[in-house]
């Protein structure tokens, strides 16, 4: 917590504490201090004593005008010329105010006169820029200035002793006026501070939304709710090939998505899209409501021929890295198909034959198992999801995989409600499964529930997990699990997993290893169906 300024240093205070809209609020306070000297001098030398003013002592109030008068000018002068020290100079007014005031109150007849009003304005004026310290240092010395003046004419001039009840009930105005306003002003400045705080924020953010929408390939276009475009980014003009785009109207500009526009803004729907060609170049249009007062949509342009190019090009890399990975792992099996025959034309002894045979047909099973992964990853798009009850599936699935795979049938724990429902094809469930089940009683060990099958829920989406108790993926090759032909097993092909996470994708799933068991854990993230 800062240390609260000595009063040399509040008065001294440097120059970049003070804010530029203090020293026009001085300078214009300081212009109602001239016109009050004008116009009470004027008013002592039309009228004289006729209006109570300087009914005690005329040439004192002239005087007092006067020099007030002058001091005040010269107070504006020093604005325009020095904006140092601020408190300084702020005292300096209020002190002037405070012994011109008192100097007036006594020369027209005291409390009486109601001159001592005028001090409470110059405190308000000075609470309003000054620290509280200092606005109640003034609100004390004006409280002795009219207890001086008050004893003066108690003293000086027989008045009553308990006159002093009137100037006290003042002195009490003064700190309150001064605490209020103080109060008041610290409440606005710190509004005032915070508001110039979140406009350089927005401005801020404006300028990076600026440079996000000029770096984006896709076009964005802001319309007001009569659809006219209020904002876009210069990639929109190359999208539209239009050569002002902003005040356009989107019927005239769209033609073909007007109906969809209209009928966006009449049903208060949240997005709509739709696939135009304009002027030869196939785009993607996106609406979504801006959710603004004023009912602003946002249009998304996309270039779907440049997508599709994109999407090509990065299928034909994946065709090539996966053709050349093919060509490698076919060229190991034939090459040991190859020596292996050679060595059977010259080999005599039965089981050297029957050793060389079984060579032949396992690199001929491995080489079949390849084609029909390939096969099969080539058929992940022919899909056909729909709800799946997980329980009496995983139920029959597992029935089938214990009599297949002469896995011990108490080996599998399931761990499902009876009531969930996923969203899948069934045969790529089933494949999938497959995978991950023969995987993980491959490692996992002899005794009951060593794998385990879950199903949990969360927010729409549900997570089917195999859980085993082998000894887990080392962490050196976590990260190479789903890549192709990646395979810790000379029987392997390596795209078992690869697979698995490839059919999962095609139904709008994800197939991931967790860490977080000592065995291995690999999880399905889908989504669930709605009871059939």
């Amino acid at each position: 917590m800062q240390a609260p300024l000595r009063y040399p240093e509040l008065f001294l205070a440097p120059p970049e504490r003070t804010p530029q809209s203090f020293w026009i609020s001085l300078a214009y306070f300081n212009l109602y201090r001239v016109a009050l000297a004008t116009l009470f001098l004027t008013l002592s030398v039309v009228y004289g004593d006729a209006l109570a003013l300087g009914s005690h002592s005329l040439a004192l109030f002239r005087y007092s005008c006067a020099a007030y008068l002058a001091v005040a000018v010269l107070f504006q002068v020093v604005l325009r010329k020095l904006r140092r020290h601020f408190n300084l100079q702020l005292s300096l007014h209020v002190g002037l105010d405070l012994l011109a005031i008192t100097l007036l109150m006594n020369a027209s007849g005291g409390m009486r006169s109601g001159l001592g009003v005028m001090l409470v304005v110059s405190l308000i004026g000075a609470a309003i820029v000054a620290p509280r310290r200092l606005s109640f240092l003034y609100a004390a010395l004006a409280t002795i200035a009219l207890l001086l003046e008050q004893a003066y004419w108690v003293l000086g001039h027989d008045a009553a002793v308990n006159s002093f009840v009137q100037p006290g009930l003042l002195a009490m105005g003064c700190f309150a006026a001064s605490g209020v306003t103080g109060w008041l002003a610290s409440r606005v400045g710190t509004n005032e501070r915070l508001a110039a705080q979140r406009g350089r924020e927005l401005a801020a953010q404006m300028r990076v939304n600026e440079l996000v929408q000029r770096d984006m390939h896709d076009g964005v276009l802001v319309l007001d709710r009569a659809g006219r475009v209020v904002q876009h980014n210069p990639q929109a003009e190359l999208l539209l090939r239009a050569d002002r785009l902003l005040g356009a109207d989107i019927e005239a500009l769209l033609p073909e998505f007007a109906p969809r526009w209209r009928s966006w803004r009449a049903d208060g729907a949240t997005a709509a899209s739709a696939d135009l060609t304009v002027r030869g170049r196939d785009i993607g249009l996106r609406l979504l409501d801006a959710g603004t007062e004023g009912g602003h949509g946002v249009l998304f342009v996309e270039d779907t021929t440049r997508a599709r190019e994109q999407a090509q090009q990065l299928k034909l890399a994946a065709l090539g890295r996966l053709t050349a990975n093919i060509a490698h792992e076919i060229r190991n099996p034939l090459a040991a198909i190859s020596h292996a025959s050679e060595l059977l034309e010259e080999e005599k002894r039965a089981t050297a034959r029957a050793r060389l045979t079984r060579i032949i047909q396992d690199n001929t099973r491995r080489l079949d198992q390849l084609v029909s992964d390939v096969l099969q990853l080539n058929r992940r798009d022919r899909i056909s999801a729909g709800p799946i009850r997980a329980h009496p599936w995983l139920r029959e699935f597992l029935a089938e995989f214990v009599a297949n795979e002469s896995a011990a049938a108490e080996r599998f724990a399931v761990d499902v409600a009876a009531d969930a429902w996923i969203e899948f094809d069934r045969e790529h469930l089933r494949q999938v499964m497959w995978n991950l089940l023969r995987n993980a009683a491959r490692y996992a060990g002899p005794e009951s529930g060593a794998v385990r099958i879950a199903l949990r829920g969360y927010g729409g989406r549900l997570e089917l997990s195999v859980i085993d108790n082998g000894p887990g993926v080392p962490a050196a090759r976590q990260g190479q699990l789903f890549e192709p032909f990646f395979t810790t097993e000379a029987k392997g092909t390596g795209l078992g997993l690869y697979l698995a996470r490839e059919l999962c994708a095609a139904n709008r799933a994800t197939l991931e290893y967790v860490n977080d068991s000592p065995g291995a854990h690999f999880r399905i993230l889908c989504r669930e169906a709605r009871a059939a």
